[in-house]
């Protein structure tokens, strides 16, 4: 099972002090965290992808080619890549040269994203969002397999004998999960393909997430790609951890009760309770994480939000320490011992690579 960190890579004016970072600061910060995550053993550093403030992370590609310079082994990944406004031309082509700079560490999560006003900005319109997501990811799909496209649609001009460059890694695509918070369709567009799934569960409460996740693992199998428990799930969560539970909630609450996102809103308390959020010990991250296999099933992916709503630099490496030295070495042997032989793992370049067979071979 992989473990990881995802950003959302707000700029976000710390309520303790007042210091608000310049996008400079922020950016480096975001690389200096995935540089951490590799160094105390996580598996997985994903960006998300926003072209509106207070967010930095406009251009994820760029990001992960230089984060991919100053690291050796950690998955580097989107959350999320929008299918819906990117040309998906350009999704092949960037994510096929990143494969290649990071000798294949790449994977990436499309979404249609949640901020209304980008549509317009890049010349769509947010009530094709569904339509747009299915269309774009069967281009993107096709032009990351056929050498030569010819392709017409609804939504951008036609392809003719058209060759997407440079040619994935190996002839082997990045691997791609589909992330939603609300929507069946695009459980179905993953389990379609034999993606992955993604549920952003951190805003809504359990029982809605169960039906998304249900759903896709019963048309992962329906669509012949292996049993329903055997489909490939990705959950979020997000952590603030002390060594003491009453110092983590003391600390956290200014930050969470003044973020850009869930600010304003519910209680710490009524958020903890209602959604993966864990302000607490590492214990108390390890016991609440350890539920999520209760409630989804067996799954590949655990990633957690760590560095947002203000939280200064140092907190957030303090708060890797603790995840990669505390939680993550006793997740890892819990969740191995509870998963079946037959559940696979999260699929990988070198494992997609070794899966092929060799008429696959001979035919590419």
């Amino acid at each position: 099972m992989q473990f990881g960190i995802f950003t959302v890579g707000d700029v976000t004016t710390d309520p303790t002090n007042g210091h608000t970072p310049s996008e400079a600061e922020r950016i480096k910060a975001m690389v200096t965290i995935a540089q951490k995550a590799e160094e105390v053993g996580l598996d997985v550093f994903a960006t998300g992808e926003h072209h509106n403030p207070p967010f930095v992370p406009s251009s994820p590609t760029t990001m992960l080619g230089y984060i991919a310079g100053r690291t050796d082994r950690i998955q580097l990944s989107t959350a999320t890549t929008l299918i819906t406004t990117n040309d998906p031309v350009k999704i092949a082509e960037d994510f096929a040269m990143l494969q290649h700079l990071a000798d294949g560490r790449v994977d990436l999560m499309l979404g249609r994203g949640n901020t209304g006003p980008v549509y317009p900005w890049f010349g769509k319109d947010i009530r094709d969002g569904i339509a747009l997501a299915i269309e774009n990811y069967h281009l993107l799909h096709r032009l990351w397999r056929e050498d030569v496209v010819d392709w017409e649609g609804k939504f951008r001009t036609p392809l003719q004998s058209f060759t997407a460059t440079p040619r994935p890694l190996d002839e082997v695509p990045p691997f791609v999960w589909h992330g939603s918070i609300r929507s069946p369709e695009i459980a179905e567009q993953a389990a379609y393909y034999g993606d992955g799934f993604f549920a952003n569960n951190i805003f809504w409460p359990k029982e809605h997430f169960q039906r998304l996740i249900e759903l896709y693992r019963r048309r992962y199998e329906h669509y012949g790609h292996g049993a329903a428990d055997q489909a490939i799930v990705g959950l979020g969560g997000q952590v603030f951890m002390r060594k003491n539970s009453q110092d983590a909630v003391r600390e956290f609450r200014p930050y969470f009760d003044n973020a850009p996102v869930y600010g304003h809103g519910p209680s710490l308390e009524e958020f903890t309770e209602q959604t993966p959020l864990t302000v607490g010990s590492p214990q108390q991250v390890i016991d609440k994480t350890l539920t999520f296999r209760e409630h989804f099933g067996d799954y590949q992916r655990q990633l957690f939000l760590v560095d947002h709503a203000g939280l200064p630099l140092k907190t957030v490496l303090e708060q890797l320490d603790l995840l990669g030295e505390e939680v993550v070495p006793v997740l890892r042997k819990e969740f191995a011992a509870r998963r079946p032989a037959h559940v696979p793992d999260a699929p990988t370049h070198a494992s997609l690579l070794a899966a092929r067979t060799p008429a696959q071979e001979v035919v590419s």
